[in-house]
């Protein structure tokens, strides 16, 4: 009797071991391949600038005044979006995902935040917009 108990134990155990390994199987042989992550199913697309430019300008003018952001940097984008940049730099081609994400993520920052955007000493640029990083001196 006394050797038993832990012979169960070691049966239901090993079972557990194999639906577990089963398990982890399942997920890691189910899941989408490294490329097809993030892209929703889109055929990759340049990314127009024009388009991406306006609707940044737009974005920029709407955060600033809901914020209640005063720098140079809201008062041109809102009264001046011809001034904004319309192309990218060279060499330069971000995807039309990559757009939607940046855009996305510049509706939904914090107004602390934005104003870090928008600042006319030291802006910053978020993550999800810097495309194109400049290399560092």
């Amino acid at each position: 009797m006394k050797f038993a108990l832990p012979l169960i134990l070691t049966k239901l155990g090993q079972k557990r071991v194999k639906i577990g390994v089963c398990a982890l199987a399942l997920v890691f042989c189910t899941a989408p391949t490294p490329g097809d992550v993030g892209g929703c199913g889109q055929k990759p697309a340049i990314l127009d600038p024009g388009v991406f430019f306006a609707s940044k300008a737009n974005i920029d003018c709407r955060r600033c005044e809901e914020c209640n952001l005063a720098s140079v940097s809201c008062s041109n984008v809102c009264n001046f979006p011809e001034s904004y940049p319309s192309t990218f730099s060279e060499n330069c081609v971000p995807l039309v995902h990559d757009g939607e994400v940046c855009l996305r993520a510049l509706q939904h920052a914090s107004c602390d935040d934005y104003a870090s955007y928008m600042s006319d000493s030291a802006p910053s640029v978020p993550t999800e917009c810097n495309f194109c990083p400049e290399p560092a001196p």
